[in-house]
């Protein structure tokens, strides 16, 4: 949590790249006499198999470990069985589809509902581990919650759950403001990044008047913007 435009969606999926190992995953599950579809072609990445083809059963598919990110269109549907009348099978929902990896809410308290009702359908999982679905016969059956679930907000944590919820999210991480000698790390890296020489005495002339004199306080997202207007402006002229 902390201040808009200083990386706290980039931390979240910096998490993600650590997740290096694969996993199995199977195509489709079947419960009650209903398919539920698992392997998600957007989320979901193929990996070479340890296994040659003639051993490896077809019903499941190696993959590297899925990180999967939600924002702003996250509702409480979004977490349950969607049922396709088309195709007669549930697509399986987004805590099922990042099971053994990672699940990132970002823009948490953004959502379309009150973030309290979204938080009271994490509680089950994130104390037992496990989660509950209900196929649309009425059928209820559990399914393990096994993945890593961060949440990123530019608001206050305590003023969008209440401390039974807190209680359940162990780590909370505040990501603010860089510091001077920050700001300038992150300038060098990100002229770095684009191909645009960092040159100390226009950086000092624009941290003295452009963020001193003016009272602003610098985002770690700044630089990249800057340069990004510079760039254009350049290919304009």
């Amino acid at each position: 949590y902390g201040p808009p435009g200083n990386g706290k969606t980039s931390f979240a999926e910096a998490i993600g790249k650590t997740l290096t190992e694969t996993v199995y995953i199977p195509h489709a599950i079947l419960v009650g006499g209903e398919i539920i579809r698992i392997f998600d072609p957007v989320n979901h990445i193929p990996a070479e198999p340890v296994v040659s083809e003639e051993v490896l059963d077809k019903r499941w598919l190696f993959i590297q470990r899925p990180v999967i990110v939600t924002g702003g269109e996250l509702t409480l549907k979004t977490l349950d069985l969607e049922f396709d009348p088309v195709s007669k099978f549930y697509l399986a929902p987004l805590q099922m589809k990042a099971n053994n990896g990672l699940l990132i809410i970002d823009d948490f308290g953004r959502q379309p509902i009150e973030p309290k009702m979204l938080l009271n359908r994490w509680i089950v999982p994130l104390e037992r581990r496990v989660d509950f679905m209900t196929l649309h016969t009425g059928m209820k059956f559990e399914i393990p919650f096994d993945e890593l679930i961060v949440f990123c907000t530019n608001m206050e944590p305590k003023t969008l759950v209440d401390e039974a919820f807190l209680r359940r999210i162990r780590y909370k991480i505040n990501i603010g403001h860089p510091s001077e000698e920050e700001f300038e790390t992150i300038f060098i890296a990100a002229c770095q990044d684009k191909g645009v020489p960092f040159d100390k005495e226009v950086f000092d002339h624009l941290r003295e008047n452009c963020y001193r004199k003016l009272g602003v306080t610098p985002n770690a997202c700044h630089p990249r913007d800057l340069i990004d207007f510079i760039i254009d402006n350049s290919r304009y002229y």
